[in-house]
């Protein structure tokens, strides 16, 4: 298998007209990013979405539409990122989840301060992903047939 293709699932939860994002550190370089993460081999990208969520943000989250599919070539890595993105709304956070090391904060941001925070994020799909949600071009969840 190339280890340059990554296959990773994405979630935008929305709260309140804001956003659950997290701050990381990549390269170095503070980033952007909506809960995403490697999709782990045999497991369901729906579930990889919720999965990521828990792990990076401490929020269990109901998933109820795809956003789409995106790919994405970061020069920098030389690494082509397949995403899937998902969007959930929020049940509970969970206070006792511990989060993942390379996630330096959890946010709650307006579409208007993601907008200021632009230049932060982590790639293009970040914000496409904003966009969808809120042109409300979301697909169904039956789209997904698991035979795992």
């Amino acid at each position: 298998m190339d280890e340059r293709i990554h296959l990773t699932a994405a979630t935008v939860v929305s709260n309140d007209d804001c956003f659950l994002l997290v701050k990381e550190n990549i390269n170095g370089c503070q980033v952007i990013n909506q809960p995403a993460g490697h999709v782990i081999p045999g497991e369901d990208l729906v579930a990889a979405a919720v999965r990521e969520t828990l792990e990076e943000t401490g929020w269990i989250v109901k998933p109820f539409g795809f956003l789409g599919f995106s790919t994405y070539y970061s020069k920098a890595s030389g690494i082509t990122y397949y995403r899937a993105s998902f969007c959930a709304e929020p049940v509970r956070e969970d206070p006792l989840q511990p989060i993942d090391d390379q996630i330096d904060e959890v946010l709650w941001l307006s579409s208007s301060e993601i907008y200021e925070y632009q230049s932060m994020l982590r790639s293009p799909m970040v914000l496409d992903c904003i966009e969808q949600y809120e042109r409300q071009h979301i697909f169904s969840l039956n789209l997904f047939k698991t035979y795992l």
